[in-house]
């Protein structure tokens, strides 16, 4: 029998390549987008302890000096927080790139697989027609010969 070669399995190797290539894309970007996530976790962390910090300076003194600062640091703390969500947001939209950009490149790859396939399937029957010919061919033969001899 003859070895099955698909001559398109360049591509097929370069699809499967390319969707490994993918998949770490995808998984640096989740990567990329937790630490976002947990940086605006610390920057929330940080202005609950201020909020906090501010509360027990008011139960405490009345000090105007402490509770302005107290009330700026809660400010720049808001401000982190807004500019890290549009960071997250933004990392989000990366990450729903990635994600089809993966999903199409294993489509492609399970097209070429299905391709492959159907030349295996293609190979397999003309083989079999080929061996169903040459046995036909050799029972054509031999019984042709033993008619001649009778």
């Amino acid at each position: 029998m003859a070895r099955f070669r698909y001559r398109m399995q360049n591509i097929l190797e370069l699809k499967q390549k390319l969707e490994e290539q993918s998949k770490m894309n995808y998984a640096n970007q989740r990567r990329e987008l937790t630490k976002a996530e947990e940086k605006e976790q610390e920057l929330r962390d940080i202005k609950a302890a201020y909020e906090e910090e501010q509360r027990k300076t008011r139960m405490d003194l009345l000090d105007l000096r402490e509770i302005r600062a107290s009330d700026a640091n809660i400010e720049v703390m808001e401000y982190k927080i807004k500019c890290q969500r549009e960071v997250v947001e933004q990392e989000k939209r990366k990450l729903e790139m990635r994600r089809r950009e993966l999903t199409k490149v294993m489509q492609e790859r399970k097209a070429q697989e299905k391709l492959r396939e159907r030349a295996f399937e293609q190979f397999k029957k003309d083989e079999s027609a080929a061996e169903s010919k040459t046995i036909d061919e050799l029972t054509s033969y031999t019984y042709g010969n033993k008619s001649k001899k009778g």
